[in-house]
């Protein structure tokens, strides 16, 4: 993958139509809750990352009600207090949008951009999208390791890199190659029902996020 020495990467309009469920989604949600963002939740954190985060899609009352992802709802919890601890991050993450947070080498974005009813995109509504997301891969020029939140994103963010999704199963932990030297690291999604459970402990996430460190400071 030839990756672009500019920052400057498109993203979908805020009346994106090439989802006609989400769009009409979208519009229900502006009706209802007029101060909300209720429009494709653009990435966080600077172009210039060596990691790039990657989520399922918004959630209802988080994303898409803050404007940022991970932002608002449980899922945020773990993720950006890790980030916190790990130094990469700063500030104070307070679940709102304009808490002063700021991404350190780190870029967060979802392979679904607007948030889906039931908080589950279909499979054309993903790939309808893969080209922002395989915008986002070519658009950071320093790009070292891809972070994939779930099966859900483990596929797109392979189709993005023009991989048949079959050819490298997602396993929480696991470190994968990618022909075109990205590593590509897999966790189960931080939401909810994952932590709840216990599917996901913190210290779990935690370890998968050490060895990316890990992996950075080789680079």
């Amino acid at each position: 993958m030839i990756r672009a020495e500019t920052s400057a990467i498109a993203a979908p309009a805020r009346d994106c139509p090439l989802c006609p469920r989400l769009a009409a989604f979208r519009q229900a949600n502006r009706a209802a809750n007029p101060d909300w963002f209720n429009a494709p939740v653009p990435s966080f954190g600077p172009a210039e990352a060596r990691l790039l985060v990657v989520g399922m899609a918004p959630g209802l009352r988080g994303a898409n009600r803050t404007g940022r992802p991970f932002t608002g709802d449980h899922a945020g919890l773990l993720l950006y207090h890790t980030l916190l601890n790990l130094g990469l991050a700063e500030g104070c993450y307070q679940a709102a949008s304009d808490d002063g947070l700021v991404l350190k080498d780190t870029r967060i974005v979802n392979a679904v951009r607007c948030v889906p009813p039931a908080n589950l995109p279909e499979p054309a509504e993903v790939a309808a999208c893969n080209p922002f997301l395989a915008g986002e891969l070519h658009g950071m020029p320093n790009l070292r390791v891809v972070l994939a939140l779930g099966v859900l994103a483990h596929a797109a963010v392979l189709k993005a890199c023009g991989i048949p999704p079959a050819r490298i199963r997602f396993r929480h932990g696991a470190l994968h190659e990618l022909p075109d030297g990205l590593l590509l690291a897999d966790s189960y999604h931080v939401s909810r029902y994952n932590t709840s459970t216990k599917r996901l402990t913190e210290e779990m996430f935690q370890a998968v996020m050490l060895d990316i460190v890990g992996r950075l400071q080789v680079y």
